[in-house]
């Protein structure tokens, strides 16, 4: 699925705009972009503590001349600025059931054999951890992965949070905060090639991605990780949607 040049310019138009503003807000470090791969598709899995972060590593990746293809939630393409925007820069709408969550898998599948760096959280939302700590993952990138072969490129950033605390109603401009933005090698998948698509295999398999963005930002932020994930169920957390009020507690489930 080649980007067409109206698409192209979709993304210019969009990173005039949005570069000078992060650049306004945020100083910024970027570590191993020698290890994002040339010359084929491959699948970028981050960490997810604010809301901001696809701009972080959006940035990141256009900065390298990757176009990134976010798989964001359907809903936020019936938002008549955010759906604008996401449709006119080929990003994919993901449907939690149904048709069109298969549908989602194939449009990035699309996108990675044309070269393209698709962008997947594997916690599926942002993480319900209280220190921010990556949570367990959800499946979607070992999907993918499976069904393209394509290398699984973790991400691990810091920093945002401070510009938008996690549910924020507004950014902290003052004092310019940093964010540091670590790439690390391809997640070991190699074990897995040719496997069937079980719950066993995908479950393994985004324990390995979401162990090795853990890695990654416990190097950031030179800090020892929790021993096991927080998983929202054993938390009686819902696995979707907003699970703190704006500035306060959690809310109980």
């Amino acid at each position: 699925m080649a980007l067409s040049k109206k698409t192209r310019v979709y993304f210019a138009l969009v990173a005039g705009v949005a570069r000078p503003a992060i650049n306004l807000l945020m100083g910024k470090t970027w570590e191993g972009l020698e290890k994002l791969p040339a010359g084929k598709g491959f699948i970028v899995c981050p960490n997810h503590c604010t809301e901001i972060d696809p701009i972080v590593v959006g940035h990141m990746l256009y900065n390298q001349k990757r176009m990134p293809h976010f798989l964001a939630k359907d809903g936020l393409f019936r938002t008549p600025i955010v759906g604008a925007a996401l449709r006119g820069a080929k990003q994919i709408p993901v449907e939690r059931a149904g048709a069109g969550a298969g549908r989602s898998l194939e449009v990035a599948r699309e996108v990675i054999d044309d070269g393209g760096a698709v962008v997947v959280y594997p916690e599926g939302t942002l993480t319900r951890d209280p220190e921010l700590w990556p949570m367990k993952g959800r499946t979607g990138a070992a999907r993918l992965a499976l069904a393209t072969g394509a290398p699984v490129i973790p991400v691990a950033h810091w920093g945002a949070q401070e510009v938008f605390p996690r549910y924020a109603k507004s950014v902290k401009i003052f004092p310019r905060k940093k964010v540091r933005v670590l790439v690390g090698d391809p997640v070991d998948l190699d074990r897995f090639a040719g496997r069937s698509p079980d719950k066993a295999t995908l479950d393994e398999m985004t324990a390995a991605i979401m162990a090795d963005i853990t890695k990654l930002l416990a190097q950031l932020r030179g800090e020892e990780p929790p021993a096991t994930l927080w998983d929202p169920s054993a938390h009686n957390q819902a696995q979707h949607g907003r699970f703190m009020e704006r500035g306060g507690e959690a809310e109980p489930k």
